[in-house]
């Protein structure tokens, strides 16, 4: 049985995959980012400085940037202003509402922008649901994650395959 409605458009093992050079190959120029096991670990306030570096460097190639996390209140804008981006909080992902709204936000353009997220069920979905391109990376500590983020990883790998 196929699942390709759960299937991202491009997999990679991080964000910092996502050179300049591969996003205009890609015809891509703004990214919509998970935050939470995508960019950091969980309980984490800054990312790791590959991340961090990799942030400078989209953002010196003018590449649009801006968190959209399930994460809520003080804990995700505390992140997003330590990194300096704008966020949409408690995006209620898969469903859609908050890659339309940070695509308002940012007036980015959704054929060139894209969600990058670390679950399928969670950032895939909700990116393929706004009509955007999806990526989907590891998790950055999965073992951190929340009880029921662990839950969903062995049904994700079902639907990978």
């Amino acid at each position: 049985m196929k699942f390709n409605f759960f299937q991202p458009s491009l997999r990679i093992g991080s964000v910092c995959e996502l050179t300049p050079p591969k996003l205009e190959t890609l015809e891509l120029k703004n990214l919509l980012l998970d935050a939470d096991s995508t960019l950091k670990r969980y309980r984490a306030e800054m990312p790791e400085p590959d991340i961090c570096e990799w942030l400078e460097q989209m953002k010196t190639h003018r590449i649009g940037l801006c968190l959209v996390s399930n994460g809520k209140g003080f804990r995700i804008r505390r992140f997003a202003e330590n990194i300096a981006l704008p966020v949409i909080p408690a995006a209620l992902k898969p469903l859609p509402r908050g890659c339309n709204e940070a695509v308002r936000l940012m007036n980015f353009d959704k054929k060139t922008t894209a969600m990058v997220g670390d679950q399928v069920f969670a950032d895939v979905l909700a990116g393929k649901w706004a009509g955007l391109f999806t990526i989907l990376v590891e998790p950055v500590h999965p073992e951190e994650e929340h009880w029921f983020t662990r839950i969903k990883r062995p049904f994700e790998k079902i639907v990978l395959r």
